[in-house]
């Protein structure tokens, strides 16, 4: 098991100047991909061959959570855990209950997490203990046949069961589903109608073009524009300015009184009012999703036992961050718009 080390007083009290980008936006939001390994396989996030990162390359557990205490201490409120699947990281809890202590002191507003599920059955119980309240898991179809051809390696069954586990724990459940074109998206609706019944939001996504999958983006993508038509044929869609901090923009459903989410990378740009950056396990940080650019923070966290480098590498970082993403499919070269996988950067 990982041991407690001494943290630096910078990487973890309340002191130091908020981090603006170039364009105004606060940045209040870390999402951290704690390992890039996952148990499926999805046909939009992966290749089925992977080649993953050698073990060395790949932080601590304790440093992972000094580089999150360092951009607590700088001002994100809410802290996201991802991978891959970030619940088949080893001794993981160790992370997320380390963690937990921000919510303790009232620096982080929430620790969640991001989950295929398979693993929730195992974990929920300690999810919650450890301070977690909500989290999203990633289904995109009920259909165990074509759960399988998504996911390559998933079973549907253990997802659900985690599922019922997670909501049995006291945890908030949000279902984010892919909108896959000739694959899911005649069951979304009924998929929608699910998650409300249990009281979970639905939201449903766009598929980016972020790394090589072994096949053609334009097979996959499917504009949410098209989606929202024909749900607006069978449900009453009211607007909603609920928000969780991240992209997605919320409706009500008048028929099922739940909310549904629509995340639009590619037919609406949601950049304007982007609080987010994206730290990878090994400590690289993406100011953007869509973007390339990217700092090294592992140096400087290697460098020193206390945070100074790792400070001004953070604000060399946030002034950088771009005005939005460079998301687009390329339909004459077949080529995704970034290069790493989603699994590396964890959405």
């Amino acid at each position: 098991m990982p041991m407690t080390l001494p943290f630096s007083p910078n990487s973890s009290a309340g002191a130091g100047a908020p981090m603006i980008d170039p364009f105004g936006r606060a940045i209040t939001y870390l999402r951290v991909s704690v390992t890039d390994r996952c148990d499926f396989r999805c046909v939009y996030c992966m290749a089925e061959d992977m080649t993953f990162l050698p073990k060395s390359q790949v932080l601590s557990l304790e440093e992972l959570d000094r580089l999150c205490s360092a951009f607590v201490a700088r001002g994100v409120r809410r802290l996201r855990l991802t991978g891959g699947e970030p619940l088949v990281r080893r001794n993981i809890m160790w992370l997320i209950e380390r963690l937990g202590r921000h919510l303790d002191t009232g620096l982080l507003d929430e620790l969640t997490l991001t989950t295929n599920g398979s693993q929730l059955a195992r974990y929920a119980k300690d999810l919650h203990a450890a301070g977690v309240r909500r989290i999203n898991v990633s289904l995109d179809t009920l259909d165990p046949d074509r759960f399988h051809e998504i996911t390559r390696w998933g079973k549907l069954d253990k997802v659900l069961a985690g599922i019922d586990a997670a909501q049995d724990a006291g945890l908030k459940v949000k279902i984010n589903a892919v909108a896959l074109k000739d694959v899911n998206g005649p069951e979304l609706a009924d998929m929608m109608r699910w998650a409300h019944a249990r009281g979970m939001d639905f939201t449903v996504i766009e598929t980016m073009p972020l790394g090589d999958i072994d096949g053609d983006r334009t097979d996959q993508y499917l504009p949410l524009t098209l989606v929202r038509a024909n749900l607006e044929r069978q449900f009453t869609l009211t607007e909603s300015d609920y928000r969780t901090g991240g992209p997605a923009r919320y409706v009500t459903v008048a028929e099922t009184g739940g909310r549904l989410g629509f995340i639009t990378p590619m037919t609406h740009n949601f950049c304007e009012s982007c609080n987010r950056v994206r730290l990878t396990c090994t400590g690289t940080l993406y100011m953007c999703l869509g973007q390339e650019d990217a700092a090294d923070l592992r140096a400087p966290l290697r460098e020193s036992e206390d945070d100074a480098l790792l400070m001004e590498a953070i604000d060399e970082a946030i002034a950088r961050k771009p005005k939005g993403h460079d998301f687009i499919i390329d339909r004459e070269h077949k080529r995704p718009a970034v290069s790493r996988h989603m699994s590396v950067t964890g959405g």
